[in-house]
């Protein structure tokens, strides 16, 4: 809105007090100045345009609707308290390609929305990304998921490993263990792969962990593999060569050849 007074902070201030808000909410830019005439009298009008400035979260909304936008995705973002936390709820019809494989998109745009509204603060403010109510089904799974593995840590003695997970799953598995009376939990790794620990109390020092984030496909490749090996060494064990059988001709081959050796090797953390 613009304003009208004989100087630049007489426009202002009248533009202040009829909106209701301070100098430090809005901001102001100067569209006409008085100029100066004879004996340095002041001639015409200042004119200031003054606008409220976006909060911390609505600035966050915004960022956040436009990168759904150059993502080409059909949503809208509102604005909430939980009594908590700031949430920022994305509606849309495509929830799928939102939360994506166990909320990880959910959580990139969360790290974003959060980063945005906590530019310029000094006082940290958490904003929580959400969709089709995500974020406690997801808790409710993870707590779920928390108490067996409890139970199995505590059956076995031995150490549980989970899956990595973000800083928020994994604070919610802490939580919920967090008055265990059988285990303690911990972190460990390095982001993005830093993962939850459980520790029984009565762990057996002579065990390794069981991980319990390994996917199926992994464990079924490994099955595979000591079936695999299994089967050679019982065909191969004990067995001998018939007497009276003959051996192929060993081939001999001059000149030069490659040699390809184990360039690809797998790393380990």
């Amino acid at each position: 809105m613009e304003f009208r007074g004989k100087t630049v902070e007489e426009a202002t201030q009248l533009g202040l007090s009829e909106l209701g808000l301070t100098l430090e909410q809005v901001d102001v830019v100067v569209k006409e100045e008085p100029t100066k005439g004879l004996f340095g009298r002041l001639k015409g009008n200042a004119v200031v345009e003054i606008t409220k400035k976006a909060n911390d979260l609505e600035r966050a909304s915004t960022f956040l609707q436009g990168i759904l936008d150059i993502l080409d995705v059909n949503a809208k973002v509102n604005i909430s308290n939980d009594g908590e936390n700031d949430v920022l709820t994305l509606i849309t019809d495509d929830s799928a390609s939102i939360i994506g494989y166990r909320g990880e998109v959910l959580d990139a745009l969360q790290t974003l929305a959060g980063a945005m509204a906590n530019v310029g603060s000094t006082d940290y403010k958490k904003v929580v990304v959400d969709c089709e109510n995500y974020r406690a089904k997801r808790e409710e799974t993870l707590i779920s998921l928390a108490h067996k593995l409890e139970y199995k840590a505590t059956q076995m003695r031995r150490e549980v490993q989970l899956e990595p997970m973000s800083p928020f799953e994994r604070r919610i598995i802490h939580t919920a263990l967090a008055n265990s009376e059988t285990v303690t939990t911990k972190s460990d790794g390095k982001e993005p792969n830093r993962f939850v620990v459980i520790v029984p109390n009565d762990k057996d020092e002579f065990s390794t962990p069981y991980n319990a984030g390994r996917n199926k496909d992994s464990n079924r490749r490994d099955r595979n593999r000591n079936a695999k090996k299994g089967g050679r060494d019982q065909k191969g064990r004990g067995q001998k060569r018939p007497q009276n059988s003959i051996s192929a001709p060993k081939k001999t081959s001059f000149g030069f050849g490659t040699y390809l050796g184990n360039s690809l090797k797998d790393k380990q953390d």
